[in-house]
């Protein structure tokens, strides 16, 4: 997918579903509850129980969706999620060669950073746009504001610390968009397989940020 196309599609559903399943049956319903909430971009953490095949199970089973990966840490991990059909790529940190991969397989790639400094470099390189991750240890939507007046040309992914109190706060900062994880999957309604209650939650989101 293009960067462009995937800039386009940021910023239209604003919210990503950062998945990361202890059970690959687990994974695909915690995506068909979020999905059924009106959410299309869906990122299955590689660290998920057999991550490849529930990416390439989701890509046919939701094909409304974008159906991408994260906490990819070298190049191989980002082949195989390539090749599982992973439509864009997050890594927890910057690494030039990783982006490289990405770049030629023109798969978009999302790096995390914090500072200044690693966000330009990873932009530099070819990032489609930067992880800002852990944003809430740094002060975060007033961090994301403060970013703008240098960086503003740079699209700006905030994760760590994002709820569904504030993930409104983080677009007005300047966000392109935001990922939420645990706040979207509390783990007792996980637990108790509540997908109808994890639903309406992803539905209030996408309401608040539209």
């Amino acid at each position: 997918m293009p960067n462009q196309v995937w800039l386009s599609q940021l910023q239209k559903h604003r919210a990503i579903a950062v998945i990361r399943a202890p059970k690959i049956e687990l994974g695909q319903q915690m995506a068909m509850a979020v999905a059924s909430g009106g959410m299309q971009l869906i990122e299955i953490t590689w660290n998920s129980d057999r991550a490849g095949e529930l990416i390439s199970q989701l890509r046919s089973e939701l094909p409304a969706c974008i159906i991408g990966t994260g906490t990819l840490f070298n190049v191989q991990q980002l082949q195989e999620a390539i090749a599982s059909g992973a439509q864009f790529l997050f890594t927890p940190h910057v690494d030039p060669a990783m982006i490289q991969a990405a770049v030629e397989k023109n798969v978009p790639i999302i790096p995390g950073a914090l500072t200044p400094t690693e966000i330009v470099t990873a932009w530099s390189q070819g990032a489609s746009c930067v992880k800002v991750f852990p944003v809430q240890a740094v002060g975060g939507a007033e961090y994301i504001k403060s970013l703008q007046g240098p960086l503003r040309q740079i699209p700006l992914i905030p994760t760590g610390g994002v709820t569904l109190e504030n993930a409104k706060e983080f677009l007005q900062a300047g966000a392109i968009a935001v990922g939420l994880s645990g706040e979207l999957f509390p783990q007792k309604l996980v637990t108790e397989r509540n997908w109808e209650a994890i639903a309406f939650g992803a539905k209030n989101l996408m309401r608040q940020l539209g």
